[in-house]
């Protein structure tokens, strides 16, 4: 397969910082955090969307798009690093293994995530290098950028912990999911088929594809924290009932919830047929990639 995790892992490795130096406390717990195993479903989206729309000869050339995807997954372990701290979620349980917080305490968990997302942007960057005044590059870096940032999923975030104990609107919770949440995954898809070359409408269509890939995911997170194991999914459950947080699952119901989880990856699924590409297998890949979320158990 071209994105199993096995794959990825070797790619993204690659990217870690060498804990040496007198800064080495803070790369030990990124690099802890980062190594924790994980279902690494961003880096692999965006593969998978760099596959499709490159010839089937050049999909090995990891130089531009490795970067990249070890970007997003250091984007996204920083946010579960500070998602876990004491402030917000206070959780001690992430991926099976303690939190950073709970392994090297709470100052070194802060700087550890704030490492990560910065040393994310300093490996995306080193793309920029390798093929210079690239548009593609260009457009996927703006991409990765705002996703995370305010318009994304910091902004998802804030709004999550304001509302803490609070109850939500449709809306509000929509707007959560979507930027918390889907911002990763829309920036993922949207990264690999800006790297491949894809023109701006491809890529819009992958982006509504993604929107509805995150929906689904976060909604079943929902119900796996009502109804999953602990010791399958590696974090603790009933999170969201501790914190006091209203979840579309808590709102609607585990049935309405599940129904909501299969018809956002069947809307992803469908976008993702219309559109042509270059390698049918990475398209189908894909596909089978999003139909796993619906029945996951962690």
């Amino acid at each position: 397969m071209m994105s199993d995790i096995e794959t990825v892992e070797k790619i993204i490795y690659k990217y870690l910082p060498t804990a040496k130096g007198y800064q080495q406390n803070v790369i030990y717990a990124m690099n802890y955090a980062f190594s924790a195993g994980g279902k690494r479903l961003r880096p692999r989206f965006m593969k998978l969307c760099h596959d499709m729309f490159t010839d089937v000869s050049d999909i090995y050339d990891e130089s531009v798009i490795g970067p990249f995807m070890a970007a997003i997954e250091m984007i996204h372990t920083s946010s579960l690093i500070h998602d876990d701290l004491p402030a917000l979620d206070n959780d001690d349980l992430r991926r099976g293994k303690p939190t950073v917080h709970v392994k090297f305490g709470e100052d070194i968990a802060i700087l550890a995530g704030d490492g990560l997302l910065n040393y994310a942007f300093e490996t995306a960057a080193k793309a920029f290098l390798i093929r210079p005044k690239d548009e593609g590059i260009e457009k996927a870096f703006t991409v990765l950028c705002k996703k995370a940032g305010i318009y994304g999923m910091l902004g998802g975030q804030s709004k999550d912990v304001v509302m803490s104990g609070k109850k939500l609107s449709l809306d509000e919770l929509n707007y959560i999911y979507i930027n918390k949440t889907s911002a990763l995954i829309e920036s993922s898809m949207m990264v690999g088929a800006y790297i491949a070359k894809a023109d701006d409408e491809t890529v819009l269509k992958l982006e509504e594809a993604a929107r509805a890939v995150g929906m689904a995911f976060q909604v079943q997170d929902d119900i796996l924290d009502i109804v999953g194991n602990e010791d399958v999914i590696g974090k603790p459950v009933h999170s969201d009932e501790k914190n006091e947080k209203y979840t579309y699952a808590t709102i609607y119901g585990i049935e309405a919830s599940k129904k909501y989880v299969e018809e956002m990856s069947k809307k992803a699924e469908d976008i993702i047929n219309s559109i042509e590409v270059k390698n049918d297998d990475a398209k189908k890949e894909l596909c089978e990639l999003i139909k796993t979320l619906i029945d996951r158990d962690k």
